[in-house]
């Protein structure tokens, strides 16, 4: 679908107006940070890298692409929203909504925008120039769609804007023990991803699985090249889980990303999440995270 460019001006001009209105509400009621870093302060060593943003840089500079939203006990040079992935999946969001989403990205810097693949040309346009990815979501959210389907499905969605892909395996084939026809659904989302330089990460609704099966869905996502292996879609009978994301990167090692997503709501949420081993958090509460974060002493 293709959106003109006064469509586009105008929605983001009304998002704005409400948007900053609510901005300027919450930072009259936000306490300004009184700490900053000193390498001889035990606190800050105890308290981790929240207050050293020193080790932040050294792990972009290194290559890190995503660091977990552990980091955002405190906003560092806009840094710590860049660790969340701000998201509306949900099936009846408006066009106004996702340009709201946007302008919140772009506001509070976040990492990427997550949503539906029919929203991503939108959001391709609203964020241009902007550091904010658009990530969408393939064979969403069941996964009960061929491989081929799901491939056509991410080239559409790179075609429109789209830099990441988060896909959701073929639950039932894995349970059902058909490990090629899983590897393959995963390949072929991956390949095409890799193909257009996006990143490919799978989602194994794990709330379905076992723990035998769980651990079979990370080798295979491993195996077959993915960048990042995900908890849940958030529409499944469970979200992500201390102990789901702890065995999945058990499984992967330090190869791989883990994203956790599913009924994050909160800082404490996601630091949990991020100290069993989640790199990436995916969150629809990302602005009371962030929010909940400059709070904490």
């Amino acid at each position: 679908m293709q959106y003109d460019t006064a469509t586009i001006e105008r929605l983001v001009e009304q998002i704005t107006q409400q948007v900053l209105t609510a901005l300027d509400d919450s930072r009259k009621s936000v306490p300004a940070p009184s700490h900053t870093h000193d390498p001889n302060c035990p606190d800050c060593e105890r308290q981790g890298v929240q207050h050293r943003p020193h080790l932040i840089r050294q792990a972009v500079n290194a290559g890190a692409s995503r660091l977990s939203a552990t980091l955002g006990v405190r906003h560092i040079d806009g840094d710590i929203a860049r660790l969340i992935d701000h998201t509306l999946l949900k099936p009846d969001a408006t066009q106004a909504q996702i340009a709201q989403l946007c302008h919140e990205a772009r506001q509070y810097s976040f990492a990427a925008v997550c949503v539906n693949p029919t929203h991503v040309k939108l959001c391709a346009d609203l964020l241009k120039g902007s550091d904010v990815a658009v990530c969408t979501v393939v064979g969403f959210p069941l996964g009960a769609t061929p491989p081929e389907v799901k491939a056509y499905e991410a080239q559409q969605a790179i075609d429109d804007g789209a830099t990441e892909v988060d896909m959701v395996i073929n639950v039932g084939a894995l349970k059902g023990g058909e490990y090629d026809l899983v590897e393959r659904d995963i390949a072929m989302v991956t390949r095409t991803c890799h193909n257009n330089r996006a990143l490919c990460k799978v989602i194994i609704e794990a709330a379905l699985l076992t723990e035998q099966e769980k651990i079979k869905a990370c080798e295979l996502s491993k195996k077959a090249g993915a960048d990042y292996v995900k908890t849940s879609t958030g529409f499944g009978p469970g979200g992500a889980t201390v102990a789901d994301v702890a065995l999945m990167r058990r499984v992967v090692g330090s190869e791989m990303g883990i994203k956790a997503a599913g009924g994050i709501r909160s800082f404490a949420d996601a630091k949990g999440m991020v100290d069993a081993g989640a790199t990436r958090i995916g969150a629809s509460a990302g602005i009371r995270i962030v929010q909940e974060a400059k709070k904490r002493p």
